[in-house]
């Protein structure tokens, strides 16, 4: 089945201790829609500007990605963010944020856009997400994205858009934050009073832990000695994720816990490169072997 994601589309500027990029291909929708096109027949809805070269779409679309839903905002420019990982990298430091056409960013879904049964919000402002959900009139499943921020000053508005979704994902900071509870399981049962049927807590090098009220489990991370940019790690696990799901057009307890899984090994190969380096060198293939050996790790 098809599946939707609404999100960012940005030029990252990143340095960790292996490297550094300036402008290069990112933003939540990027990330996600790379990830799950592994999986699935995705399409993109998200706004760049004038500046947004014409190859990064070629190479969305080489993935079967529609874009059809990509707006280029006349005059403006697309969103740029800026930051450094230092240490063990299991966050950024913000240096500079240009949101540019991202702030005025208002999306209309077509009629097609409407029908997709399976949606992605991603990170984004909870009135925007709340938007896109009232347009979609198809959807079997409905799972969002949120961050610090919009539970810090847009919590009212975030309340509201917990009672619409169907699943949500965030990290262990933000589930501490949004429930005041500091062990992660306790947040997840106070995330699941919100109004989500599922939540899921990632912890970064330390995996993801999945809770609703039928079960909780912990998919830990797949290890590797070497990370290089953590960017958009979260958002490609939530590709894998909801692109499984998409895949095979279920939401039982099994596809849950193979979608983790897969969400999990798609992340895994995102942060040995930057950018989307690591994903255009590796195909569905080499997916489905990560995921054998993931499995095996996890035997006993």
């Amino acid at each position: 089945m098809s599946l939707l994601v609404v999100g960012s589309i940005a030029f990252d500027s990143v340095e960790t201790p292996h490297g550094v990029v300036h402008d290069a291909l990112g933003g939540s929708a990027t990330y996600f829609s790379y990830a799950a096109s592994f999986f699935t027949p995705v399409r993109l809805v998200g706004v760049v500007g004038e500046d947004f070269p014409h190859t990064h779409r070629e190479l969305l679309e080489g993935r079967g990605v529609d874009t059809s839903g990509l707006i280029i905002e006349p005059g403006g420019k697309t969103f740029r963010w800026r930051g450094k990982y230092v240490g063990d990298m299991n966050s950024a430091e913000t240096l500079e944020v240009h949101l540019n056409v991202l702030g005025t960013f208002s999306p209309d879904l077509s009629e097609t856009f409407a029908s997709t049964p399976f949606v992605f919000l991603a990170n984004g402002h909870p009135g925007t997400q709340r938007k896109v959900l009232r347009q979609a009139k198809s959807r079997k499943l409905v799972v969002a994205d949120t961050m610090n921020f919009w539970i810090e000053t847009e919590h009212d508005e975030l309340m509201k858009l917990l009672t619409e979704v169907d699943g949500l994902v965030m990290n262990d900071g933000e589930a501490r934050l949004l429930t005041g509870e500091v062990n992660l399981v306790a947040a997840g049962q106070k995330v699941l009073d919100l109004g989500p049927r599922f939540v899921i807590i990632k912890k970064g090098e330390h995996g993801a832990i999945f809770l609703s009220a039928e079960e909780t489990f912990v998919m830990p991370a797949f290890p590797l000695a070497h990370v290089v940019d953590p960017t958009g790690a979260g958002d490609s696990f939530a590709g894998g994720f909801m692109g499984y799901l998409a895949s095979v057009g279920a939401v039982d307890a099994r596809a849950l816990k193979t979608a983790m899984a897969y969400g999990t090994v798609v992340a895994s190969l995102n942060v040995e490169d930057f950018s989307l380096r690591r994903f255009q060198r590796t195909d569905r293939g080499e997916v489905d072997r990560r995921l054998e050996h993931y499995r095996g790790m996890l035997a006993f």
